[in-house]
């Protein structure tokens, strides 16, 4: 991974909802990347294929436009095809190893790690680009089991050599703390695709950094 993809590691980290209409996604996407989002991850769960595609390839135009990396949840082939800068998998997905395998040396690895250092430690040493961990808070998006403790991020600092990102239920308000824990990301969904002002509420977001 070259050292501009490493240093996109750090800010407003953008994940889309399942909405099927590409046009809207596509504008609230470019608002909140306006706003100051460092990167983008495509994610929606119950797309069609030619659906999925349809939507990562205007998404990637946008984030090229933009200037800024864009991921690909779950979908390794899908990435390697459209030549997506990474790939996002969960803690239930296929391995980092295997997708690290799937994409190569010089693309962007998350993995999802939910409250554990164990599996970002494992994360890491399977080549992973950066550790996300969560939920923190309750989502209007994900339903999770998972309530993890603000402290883990501190606890990462010392325990994983990677870029952290926090997930779930992220506002600006709540944010803060796990910011000043020594998160390097702040994941959002509902907070820039739901508000008013899709553009203002990313670069309030954004400023936090």
């Amino acid at each position: 991974m070259g050292a501009n993809m490493q240093a996109a590691l750090k800010g407003l980290y953008l994940v889309t909802p399942d909405w099927d209409d590409t046009d809207r996604l596509v504008s609230i996407s470019e608002a909140g990347l306006k706003g100051g989002a460092a990167l983008l991850q495509y994610r929606h769960k119950t797309a069609s294929p030619s659906l999925r595609r349809e939507q990562a390839t205007a998404l990637l135009a946008l984030c090229r436009r933009q200037g800024k990396p864009f991921i690909i949840n779950d979908y390794p082939e899908l990435c390697v095809e459209l030549d997506a800068d990474g790939i996002h998998v969960g803690g239930t997905d296929a391995s980092v190893a295997e997708v690290r395998r799937q994409v190569g040396p010089d693309r962007i690895v998350g993995s999802s790690c939910y409250g554990s250092l164990e599996l970002a430690q494992s994360a890491q040493a399977a080549g992973a680009s950066y550790v996300a961990f969560g939920g923190f808070y309750p989502s209007r998006i994900k339903k999770y089991e998972v309530s993890t403790p603000v402290d883990i991020v501190t606890r990462a600092r010392q325990a994983v050599a990677l870029p952290n990102v926090v997930i779930g239920g992220m506002t600006r308000e709540n944010a803060v703390p796990l910011i000043a824990a020594g998160a390097d990301m702040v994941a959002v969904i509902s907070s820039v695709y739901f508000a008013d002002d899709p553009e203002g509420a990313a670069r309030a977001l954004a400023g936090l950094f």
